[in-house]
């Protein structure tokens, strides 16, 4: 575990052999939108997890992987990255950790980077368990959130979401517990530092999303898969320790 998450922090620190975010002297107000939209979906803050409360004295590390497919062909990716050659999917690499709080309450934070385009970020959570998972009942949490990316000289994006999610484990030792959730997120996107002559607005919208999951618990050690359709398809593997 401590060997995934040095190699993403090392994938996360060390400036990518890719492209950057970088507007074309003919991007349009309409083409930034389209790459906002996208993008805001890619970096909105996902909590890969069910709705279980850590307790009080509980807590999660994970080492997480997203892949992200957008549609590379699409005339305002071309012109959003410096090479002009965007990929077709986007790998994001992040290090979560969550902790458990008093009366029900979690919070957690993220580090994250989008590594072609390089576009590293950050993120935050507060959670509440609504709902317990016990024996007859399904565990249900509600869940705010925020991110914003950062060292990024021709963008500057923010996330504020709102999810509500619903887990059920099943065994004992080894454990698995499928979740599912909806959420609505408000996206802030603002370019900055652009080539002579361009000039885009800001733009400010709201997206809604829906995911799907499984964690597997083996002891301490937790692998967890989450599909999220939202704006764009984006697919999720953490491997965690959970306590």
């Amino acid at each position: 575990m401590k060997k995934i998450i040095l190699v993403l922090l090392i994938l996360w620190a060390v400036p990518a052999a890719a492209s950057d975010v970088s507007f074309a002297p003919t991007t349009t107000q309409g083409d930034f939108r389209n790459f906002s939209e996208d993008i805001g979906s890619v970096l909105l803050y996902r909590s890969i997890g069910p709705a279980v409360s850590l307790g009080i004295t509980g807590f999660n590390l994970g080492a997480e992987v997203m892949a992200s497919d957008i549609d590379e062909n699409k005339g305002y990716w071309k012109k959003a990255v410096s090479d002009r050659n965007p990929p077709s999917y986007l790998t994001n690499a992040r290090v979560t950790f969550t902790k458990g709080l008093p009366l029900d309450f979690d919070a957690g934070i993220v580090l994250g980077k989008v590594v072609d385009p390089d576009i590293p970020y950050f993120g935050a959570e507060v959670r509440y368990a609504i709902l317990k998972d016990q024996a007859l009942v399904p565990g249900l949490h509600i869940r705010g959130s925020y991110s914003q990316t950062f060292n990024v000289d021709q963008l500057d994006l923010r996330t504020y979401a709102l999810d509500l999610s619903v887990s059920k484990g099943f065994g004992v030792g080894i454990k698995i517990t499928p979740y599912a959730g909806v959420g609505a997120a408000w996206v802030s996107s603002k370019a900055s530092h652009l080539a002579p002559g361009l000039s885009l607005g800001k733009e400010e919208f709201s997206q809604a999303h829906g995911f799907l999951g499984a964690r597997l618990n083996l002891g301490i050690l937790a692998v967890t898969a989450e599909v999220d359709y939202g704006t764009i398809p984006s697919y999720s593997l953490q491997l965690g320790f959970a306590f």
